[in-house]
């Protein structure tokens, strides 16, 4: 059978793994070592621990399976999701250069766009709906996306997008950090990176923090990992042996948190004091259409609006099953009044609530409750 007629669970469980060999494990234990024996002239893999490690080969190799079954590409893990954005940004722009950034996305990237700023590179923004982005492209050397964007949900049109920066001779880089590969391939679509916070869904509970950029290109994938060289950015083994033993379970987990996300959803669609409802995956919802296009998977996330920071606060205590907790994708179901960080521009009372892998009636029961405990 080929990778590339693998379905996803049999993809996502053997992914990465090294060749059998009689009486090893199935996946190596992490390679904690800084240098590695190398007598003479330099050659082979493996020589300095900032540069490469075996235990980040087989999670690399195992991404890039997901992303582009069958395809020849490159994937780098980053520390972080930031250091996997900031690699790419600051690996193809130079002072002078245009680049076009989400203005709904995630809530690092006006210290990024700062930045930038300070680096002589023009940057432009624009929202993720209705592909505002093409109005501000001409010029630009990099387009960088953000499909569903984070926390507001909204959701472009990654092939239109890409086949105009491909016009105007942009590269584009899309953020696929809440989609996951089993929810969205943005190199399929178009894109020349394809990158995420492993930290979130991909990985899945709560215990790692990963970046990663997957690519086709040599020469652009080469200037990426000259930055991660540069930068230091990198994964340590524990965490990057971690992330690849969680990808086995990852269809697992996406179609379960998936599909209670979207049970979620439509029960708080009949809820009076809910507004301002956003999950791709429900049919009125304003991004569905170009979702349903693009994505296989509409995501372990949803957003909505309370109608006061005091009504929202309570809402939160009153959640049993729910952590008041940062981040999102992982097994354990969280939520959180974004506006706390001061960095979305968000109503007040606007949560952000990532479903967890709890038993469906459980977690949509737990919710209702909180919501009228909340409004008394």
């Amino acid at each position: 059978m080929s990778e590339a007629s693998m379905g996803e669970g049999t993809r996502a469980v053997r992914a990465g793994l090294p060749e059998p060999v009689k009486n090893e494990p199935t996946l190596p234990g992490p390679v904690f070592a800084a240098h590695f024996h190398l007598p003479g002239e330099v050659s082979g893999p493996y020589a300095y621990g900032r540069d490469e490690n075996p235990t980040w080969t087989h999670l690399e190799r195992a991404i890039g399976e997901l992303e582009a079954p069958g395809e020849d590409v490159e994937t780098l893990v980053f520390a972080s999701g930031v250091a996997a954005v900031a690699a790419v940004l600051f690996s193809q722009l130079s002072a002078g250069d245009a680049v076009v950034l989400p203005s709904d996305g995630y809530q690092v990237l006006p210290l990024v766009r700062a930045q930038l700023e300070a680096y002589g590179i023009e940057v432009r923004a624009a929202p993720t709906a209705g592909d505002a982005q093409l109005d501000v492209l001409d010029g630009a050397k990099l387009l960088l996306i953000e499909s569903p964007c984070n926390p507001g949900l909204d959701v472009c049109d990654i092939r239109r997008l890409a086949g105009a920066a491909r016009a105007r001779g942009a590269l584009v880089a899309v953020d696929n950090t809440l989609a996951t590969p089993l929810g969205q391939r943005p190199l399929a679509l178009g894109a020349d990176f394809s990158l995420a916070s492993g930290t979130k869904q991909l990985t899945g509970h709560g215990d790692v923090l990963l970046g990663y950029v997957t690519g086709r290109d040599a020469a652009a994938m080469a200037a990426v990992r000259r930055w991660r060289k540069i930068i230091g950015a990198i994964s340590g083994p524990m965490e990057a042996w971690l992330a690849h033993r969680s990808l086995a379970t990852l269809q697992l987990r996406v179609d379960r948190q998936n599909a209670t996300a979207l049970l979620l959803a439509e029960a708080l669609r009949e809820r009076p004091e809910v507004t301002a409802l956003r999950y791709p995956g429900l049919s009125d919802d304003p991004a569905h259409k170009i979702a349903s296009q693009q994505m296989r998977r509409y995501g372990s996330v949803l957003s909505f609006t309370l109608a006061t920071r005091a009504r929202a606060e309570r809402f939160l205590e009153s959640l049993r099953l729910v952590d008041d907790a940062t981040s999102f994708g992982g097994v354990r179901s969280t939520a959180e009044r974004r506006r706390r960080w001061g960095g979305d521009d968000v109503p007040e009372g606007f949560i952000r609530l990532s479903v967890g892998a709890e038993d469906p009636e459980d977690l949509v029961a737990d919710v209702l409750r909180a919501l009228d405990e909340s409004g008394r």
